[in-house]
């Protein structure tokens, strides 16, 4: 498998289920006020991530709603560790969704989705 093979399934994983934003832009969140969220925040309806949830969904402002990049987190409180997938994402966009991971006992990584030459690859930034 390459990474190319990586971002094409996550992309039909998204195609293959309903996206549901629960958090637009801007909402407080449910447990901490004092956080405002970025961007629109939700999940794929039918999926399950390790929370036992849906898959969390960061979406950003391109037209193209391809998986743009992967946040894996780790949350020492909650004593789990999942991913948050980037829908149409700007590099600025991730960097907001990433800055959200990284605060109190959360830690967070960024995965990007690298084109070139038809090719997707991944590059890691935290």
């Amino acid at each position: 498998m390459t990474s190319s093979d990586f971002w094409r399934k996550l992309d039909r994983l998204v195609a293959a289920n309903k996206l549901v934003v629960d958090r637009p832009k801007g909402s407080p969140h449910p447990r901490y006020p004092a956080l405002f969220y970025p961007l629109d925040y939700g999940y794929l309806d039918g999926t399950r991530s390790a929370d036992g949830e849906g898959i969390d969904v960061w979406v950003g402002s391109l037209p193209d709603r391809t998986v743009t990049g992967v946040i894996c987190t780790v949350d020492l409180r909650a004593k789990e560790a999942e991913i948050k997938l980037l829908l149409g994402c700007t590099a600025i966009e991730s960097a907001q969704a990433l800055d959200t991971h990284n605060r109190g006992s959360q830690a967070g990584l960024l995965v990007q989705r690298c084109t070139t030459g038809g090719t997707a690859t991944a590059s890691i930034g935290s």
